[in-house]
Formats: C-alpha cells, structure tokens, sequence
C-alpha cells in the first residue's frame, strides 16, 4: 500500500484487521440484524440469517464440487437472491467470484473460462445455455447440489489484501480485461461513498436497475446494505419501465440507482404520470453524462434532484460524486472523501484549475492489476494512481466536467472537434431523448461526424428536425462543429451494463458507408 493510499484510508477512519474476508459483509449482520431483511425479490423476501445459511450451502457446495481455495468460479447469474449469497459464500470458502455480465455471446463466455482458468461455474437456470460445451462443473442456483450442501461454512483464512472478485471491464477496445479487486475494496467503497454520500442506515431498501454483475451494481445492491444491515431490492429479467415502477410500488425502495438512460426511459413511459415514488428519498445516476433536461423533468415530476457520480470498475464505484444539496449540473460532482484526484497534461504534469486535462484517480479499492495483462496494467496503472483516460476541468469549487476521451480528437472538414461536445449540446435539444455522436471514416477515409438520435416524439423524425438539430448544434458550439448525417432510431442499442452501445452504432454507420461505397 502506498503512502498516499495509506493517508486517504486514514483520512476517513477506515480500518481493517490484516486477516479479514470480504464475506464479513454478509456475516458480520447475524450478530444484530439477522432477522432484517436482506434481500426482496419476486421470490420473496431473505432475512440475513437465511441469505448466510444459504450463503454457506453455496460456498460447501463448490468445495464439494472439486474447489479448492484460491480457484475462480463463475457467476453468470441474473438479479436474485442467490446471486449476493453465491458471491458471499464463494469468498468465504477462499474461492474467488467472477460476476460475468449474462448478455455476453458464447466466444466471450468461453474467453471468460480460458482468461480466468476457472474450475466451475453458478449458473441461473435460464441462462445454462450460455455455457454450453463447456467441461465446468455448472452448479444450478436452485439445484439439488445446493440445497443438499451443510449451511455452516467456516471463514477460510485471507488477508485484507488477497484477491477476492473480479469483474471484467466492459471491452470497448479489444477483449474486455480481468479486474482483480481484493477483500478490502468493497468495505471501502461502503465507508466512503455508501457512508458520505448516501448515508445509508439499516432502514433503506437499496434498488439497483444495473444489475449485480456491473461494478455500479454490486455496490448497489450487494455491499453497500450489508455493510449497514440494510435491504436490497433484486429485479431478475429484463428492468423494463413498467417492471421497474411495479417493483417501487409493491417494496418502496428509498434509494434508487439508476443510469441516465435508465432516467430517460422511467420518464418516457406512460407510468411515469402516475407512478408513486414518495418512498425514495435518494436518486443516483452514474456512468454517463445526465442531461439538465431530463434531471429537470424527473425534479419536477418526483420531486428529487437525481445525484450524478462517476466511478468504474477499477475503482469499484463512485469517486466523484455531488449530493443532493450541493450539486451543479452537467458535473460528475466532487471528490468522494477517500479518494484523490487529479488531472495531468501529457506529460504527466498537473494542469491549474480550469484547464483541461486528463483524470488520474487514487484510492484505496483500486485495482492493482488486469489478470493477465501486463501490457495494460502498466498502461493505466502508474505508480499509485488509475490513468483513466477521460479529459475532465474542475473548476474552483473543485466540480470536475467530462470533456471526453482523450483519444477521441478526430480532425473533420480539416477543424478538431470533440464528438462528445456535439453530442452533450444536442442532449440538452427539448426534442431529443436520446443521442449519440462519433467520429466515422468514410470511404476515402476522411472523417464524418455522425449522429444517431431518438427523439421524444416519434412523429418529429425527419428533414426537419435534423436541420434543426444541425443548426441547434452550430448555435451552441461553433459552426463547424455538428453533426453531418443525423439517424433517427426508435431506441438506441443498449450494452449490457445499459450504457448506450457505441460500438453497435459505429458498426451500423460503418456499413452503411461499406453499401455507399
């Protein structure tokens, strides 16, 4: 650990015994909470007593089945309540989870398996097909191995600092990357960010639309209320919009976690004229960059300023957050006690206030290292701190703005232009519901500016309105910067993780220009 990491730890009181297993999370609850809820689902509700007997049946289970500790399973587990008892479980025998997002293809599952070299795997029984041909132990979460396993599961010793879970980065670029966090990263995040800034106590009910498998959403749903005796709502299958206001109504969540997209589509549905919220005291939004617009909307109809954070995998969640009082909009917030951050030229020099540069973060649930991939461990993590890329100002009440990319610098009509400046001054248009804007080659390899638009009203998709947005775009920015070709689609493809799939759209675009060629 370094000095700096040691110091931001120390800064906010976090302490942890050097023999510690992250499982404690769940564990530590039977001494005063072990007949709260712990999870709510369709299925019905866990107590914490039953979420750890359960948690144990699944950890002797994988003992059972071959596991040693040290070995990886896999998880490729929809939201339920075996899904927080299998990661605790896994953990407390010594083995090491990996929650896999379930909408991977099949060449990424068995990428997943060969990476990991796991030794077996938990699957959700709609989702066995996603391991076929595989020679893995498959456990089904609601199999006879399990239920026929001992509950009582003695604590394998680990230190605070063993591996203990990983998640796999999203893949943008290339194969996604192992995430390797230890036993102490997710108390971490539970003392800084669940602490600070949502200030959770054993009487929230925390609902989580990113599933599980989403760094965002295991804080969410998994550590952050077991480090307070608190409950979580899981929602299995697809969070629709009508799903997820059924699911307020019948558990009154006080926290709700969602993602802009997620905001956009809660606001564009018909329920959202009459859905009851007055349970939820908090709304947080990660990930993407929220529109004023539609965190104006959601204000005046539910009566709640959605709190934008940013964070990501290799932290394990938020590090800049704004709270629900001081707040500025279009800002990823500011820095979450227990973190430090920073932004540095490209010569690594720190830029003064108001210039743009790119974030370096540094906090102690950082991961240390990809699994397998010392070519991309030394390229982003430098000497303590997590290059993430990401050109951001901070002003001086210390909010931090998302500029983009720092490798999104394309040259268009020969002008640089930032594809995300044009893409966040169109999210503000009262017309549109959503928009995504990147830089495409053409087919003598110039680059275009393309545009792919949902707007609010089917009916307005056309010449029109793409003038309009054209023109709206030069009026905001300057007038070389705007999108050339605008596309309307119904929705945008969504990835996994619900982030607006950029990848799909740039393959879209890419044909077209192919078929035009």
């Amino acid at each position: 650990m370094n000095s700096l990491v040691e110091e931001l730890a120390a800064d906010i009181g976090f302490e942890l015994p050097e023999n510690y297993n992250a499982s404690r999370l769940l564990w530590d609850n039977l001494a005063e909470n072990a007949d709260r809820p712990a999870v709510h689902h369709a299925s019905g509700t866990l107590s914490y007593a039953k979420l750890a007997a359960l948690a144990g049946q699944i950890g002797n289970a994988f003992l059972n089945a071959g596991c040693k500790p040290g070995d990886r399973v896999m998880l490729v587990m929809d939201d339920e309540p075996t899904y927080p008892a299998a990661i605790m479980g896994a953990m407390r025998a010594g083995l090491v989870p990996l929650l896999i997002n379930i909408q991977s293809p099949s060449d990424l599952m068995e990428f997943f398996r060969s990476d990991s070299d796991a030794k077996a795997a938990m699957v959700t029984p709609s989702l066995a097909g996603h391991l076929t041909g595989t020679d893995l132990p498959i456990l089904l979460s609601d199999g006879t191995e399990i239920a026929g396993a001992s509950a009582e599961l003695e604590e394998t010793p680990t230190k605070r600092t063993d591996m203990a879970f990983w998640m796999y980065s999203s893949g943008s670029t290339g194969k996604p990357k192992g995430v390797v966090h230890k036993h102490e990263d997710a108390a971490y995040t539970a003392h800084s960010y669940a602490r600070d800034i949502l200030k959770l106590t054993s009487d929230d009910v925390c609902f989580s639309v990113p599933k599980i498998y989403f760094a965002y959403g295991f804080g969410n749903a998994v550590s952050f209320p077991m480090a307070v005796g608190a409950s979580a709502l899981l929602l299995s299958g697809r969070p629709t919009p009508d799903r997820c206001f059924e699911a307020i109504e019948a558990h009154k969540p006080t926290v709700l976690f969602g993602l802009p997209t997620v905001y956009t589509a809660l606001m564009s549905h018909p329920m959202a004229a009459t859905a009851d919220l007055s349970s939820v005291r908090l709304c947080i939004s990660a990930a993407e960059v929220l529109s004023s617009e539609l965190a104006e909307s959601w204000r005046q109809r539910f009566g709640h300023r959605i709190v934008e954070g940013l964070g990501s995998t290799e932290m394990l969640h938020i590090y800049l957050s704004n709270d629900e009082t001081v707040q500025k909009p279009g800002s990823a917030g500011r820095v979450v006690p227990g973190y430090a951050v920073r932004l540095v030229d490209q010569e690594g020099q720190e830029v003064p206030v108001g210039e743009e540069g790119i974030m370096e973060v540094c906090g102690l649930s950082g991961a240390e290292y990809y699994w397998n991939r010392p070519d991309k461990t030394a390229e982003t993590m430098r000497n303590g701190w997590l290059y993430t890329g990401d050109r951001f100002t901070c002003d001086e009440d210390g909010f931090y703005f998302f500029k983009g990319r720092a490798d999104d610098l394309v040259k268009v009509s020969g002008q640089w232009v930032y594809p995300l400046e044009i893409e966040l001054a169109l999210a503000e248009h009262p017309k549109v519901r959503e928009v995504c804007v990147q830089a495409i080659p053409l087919a003598d390899q110039r680059m275009t500016l393309a545009a792919w638009v949902t707007p609010k009203n089917d009916a307005d998709a056309g010449d029109l309105l793409a003038r309009e947005l054209k023109d709206f775009a030069k009026s905001q920015l300057l007038p070389h910067k705007y999108p050339r070709t605008i596309q309307f689609l119904q929705t945008l493809p969504k990835t996994g993780t619900d982030k607006i799939d950029r990848q799909a759209l740039r393959a879209l675009a890419l044909d077209r220009v192919g078929s035009a060629a």
